[in-house]
């Protein structure tokens, strides 16, 4: 258990403070207008705590605080952290869903729209989130028709551009040309710029564009491309239809609907931009400390404008509740924003109804969330006790790691640590290894390296003496040791894991297990006989469910080495052709087989490979052939 500073030690002043187990990794995170009378609140009877506060305080064998000079300071400093460290008792979001977005790539020549996942990257524009891919592909769909830009990946479009002749998407006007040149880029990017005014809500101007586009046309009794220019507002039209009209069109509003109960709460956000709903997102916050109703409006505006939100800060962010700080918040989101944001809770007229409406969403999803989650959390939960009494550990191993090794007759031998906490798969903590010192095809080697290097890492990150500096950079890679280490095999593969741990000093504190694949027997070091895990438990289909996963995760891995190593062979040895002339002269003449029948002219008309790289290239998969 922490102990308590000493009096005095804590300044009276805003920060944010760290709490952290004896392995070092911070458990919890918060933040303060003043760290001594917050800090104070934690060290008292237990029994007046929170259970979880209780849990968390008992949990950790330290403080430590960072002063800052402000609020909205300790704010962003606190949101920072728990970002980098994601501590186990600070809310959490549990529910991993990518949303779609809309997604304009600007940085290029030829901007083309797409539906996109994941990670945001610079030079691309996002609109949305949407709660359903096929929403973004039926309105980009009648989008098209009114401003027809690319959809076209960079190798479909430089493969007619080499061709000269344009795609389907050309013929039946969903698509302008760009890559026979049928439009210059500045009309293209006009074309571009109108696509995303109308996907911010401004849809006004555009209409009354093409209303007088269209007019002029009939008056000049050009009827065709009145027809034309008529189809396309048609197809805008419809489109606007999609976006509910909820607000006065000047208006940018976030609403924020929360549905939530003592471990859990689900959110549901509608982003209203020029008075309409241009997208929604909805997650699952699981309330690992106490939280009031404020706090918890804290912690999700927090997640929602703590990175940089592609719908952008509004000028008014509705909420159920105040937050606990709404100054501090407020003039967070107005530093972010640029100018000034309010945070409201509706009282009455439209506002409130339509507060009403996203309430009830978050209802209903909190809901299905439940009765989704019911049955797999108590399964977890039992497998972990399962595990616990069957293989005789010190206590619920929270934190699983199972080893793999895959290679090809003893060629690109690869290694994979999986990491399951809390019974679900934690896919920032998985890990790939090359095995850099077995010569020829031997598992038991490889596993002893693998193995060695992961828990040689961990000592090192244990018995590390670091700075102030350094402490705020300290690695993570290989910083917590399993509560359980399974390997993937059978009575040989457990002595070599045994073998390991032992020759490390790890032995009395990490538990090793082995899951053999042919009779799904589990073995413990010491023991002869396998343990008796029950065909169909919990316990066993965890175990499984983990093996199978290094399985395939080390699969992937060889299979990537191995794809790596036989495609870039062809191109290897050609002087002048390095590693990033050579990936893109394969991206740009669509694979490697492409370059190998490339003519001389069609190598040397590449502006990024010089004449002498071409005729290097031309002449080794062309020997016979004399260079011009």
């Amino acid at each position: 258990m922490v102990a308590r500073p000493p009096a005095g030690t804590i300044p009276d002043s805003p920060g944010s403070y760290q709490f952290k187990d004896k392995d070092g990794r911070v458990i919890y995170v918060g933040k303060a207008s003043s760290l001594r009378q917050r800090l104070s609140n934690y060290f008292q009877d237990p029994r007046n705590l929170h259970p979880r506060t209780a849990q968390m305080v008992a949990t950790a064998a330290t403080v430590e605080w960072i002063e800052v000079r402000n609020e909205v300071e300790a704010l962003m400093l606190e949101y920072s952290l728990i970002k980098q460290h994601r501590p186990r008792f600070n809310v959490r979001l549990r529910d991993d869903k990518s949303y779609p977005f809309m997604a304009v790539t600007v940085d290029e020549q030829f901007p083309r729209a797409m539906v996109m996942r994941g990670r945001k990257r610079k030079g691309t524009r996002y609109f949305g989130p949407y709660a359903h891919a096929y929403a973004i592909r039926d309105t980009l769909d009648l989008l098209l028709r009114s401003f027809p830009i690319r959809t076209c990946s960079p190798s479909k479009f430089n493969q007619h551009q080499r061709l000269g002749r344009p795609c389907l998407l050309f013929h039946i006007e969903k698509c302008s040309g760009p890559c026979v040149g049928e439009i210059d880029e500045m009309p293209y990017r006009q074309l571009v710029q109108e696509l995303c005014d109308f996907l911010d809500g401004d849809t006004d101007g555009i209409v009354k564009r093409l209303e007088g586009e269209m007019a002029a046309a009939s008056e000049a009794l050009e009827y065709e491309r009145a027809a034309r220019v008529r189809d396309r507002l048609l197809a805008v039209r419809r489109a606007i239809e999609k976006q509910q009209m909820v607000a006065e069109r000047s208006e940018d509003i976030d609403v924020v609907g929360i549905a939530d109960d003592e471990l859990e709460a689900a959110v549901q956000v509608f982003f209203v931009r020029k008075g309409r709903v241009v997208g929604r997102k909805g997650f699952v916050l699981d309330k690992v400390e106490e939280l009031s109703s404020g706090g918890l409006v804290d912690r999700i505006l927090e997640e929602l404008y703590g990175d940089e939100p592609p719908a952008g800060v509004p000028k008014q962010v509705l909420v159920p509740v105040e937050p606990e700080d709404a100054p501090t918040y407020e003039e967070w989101l107005t530093h972010l924003r640029g100018s000034r944001v309010q945070i409201r809770v509706p009282q009455r007229g439209d506002k409130r109804d339509l507060h009403e409406t996203v309430t009830r969403n978050a209802k209903e999803e909190f809901t299905r969330h439940r009765l989704r989650r019911a049955g797999d959390h108590n399964a977890r939960s039992r497998a972990l006790t399962e595990l616990q009494d069957l293989l005789g550990l010190p206590e619920a191993p929270l934190r699983i790691e199972c080893y793999d090794m895959a290679h090809l007759q003893g060629t690109d031998y690869v290694g994979s640590m999986v990491v399951l906490e809390d019974g679900l798969p934690n896919k920032r903590e998985y890990r790939r290894f090359k095995v850099k010192d077995v010569a020829g095809n031997d598992d038991y080697a490889a596993m002893e390296e693998v193995l060695t290097r992961r828990l040689r890492a961990y000592l090192d990150e244990r018995d590390r003496v670091f700075d102030d500096d350094e402490q705020q950079q300290r690695p993570k890679k290989f910083a917590y040791p399993p509560q359980l280490l399974v390997v993937d095999g059978g009575k040989g593969q457990l002595a070599v894991a045994e073998r390991v741990v032992r020759a490390l000093g790890l032995h009395d504190e990490i538990p090793i297990a082995s899951l053999a694949k042919r009779f799904e027997e589990v073995y413990l070091p010491g023991r002869t006989q396998p343990v008796e895990i029950p065909r169909g438990s919990d316990a066993l289909f965890m175990l499984q469910r983990i093996r199978d996963e290094a399985h395939r995760f080390a699969n992937t891995f060889h299979r990537e080495l191995r794809g790596k190593r036989m495609t870039a062979s062809s191109l290897d040895g050609i002087a002048g052709l390095g590693e990033a002339r050579k990936k893109k002269l394969v991206q740009v003449l669509g694979g490697v087989n492409a370059v190998k029948r490339a003519t001389l002219d069609e190598l040397k008309a590449l502006s990024f490979i010089p004449d002498a790289v071409a005729e290097a290239i031309h002449d080794k998969f062309h020997p016979s052939t004399e260079g011009s």
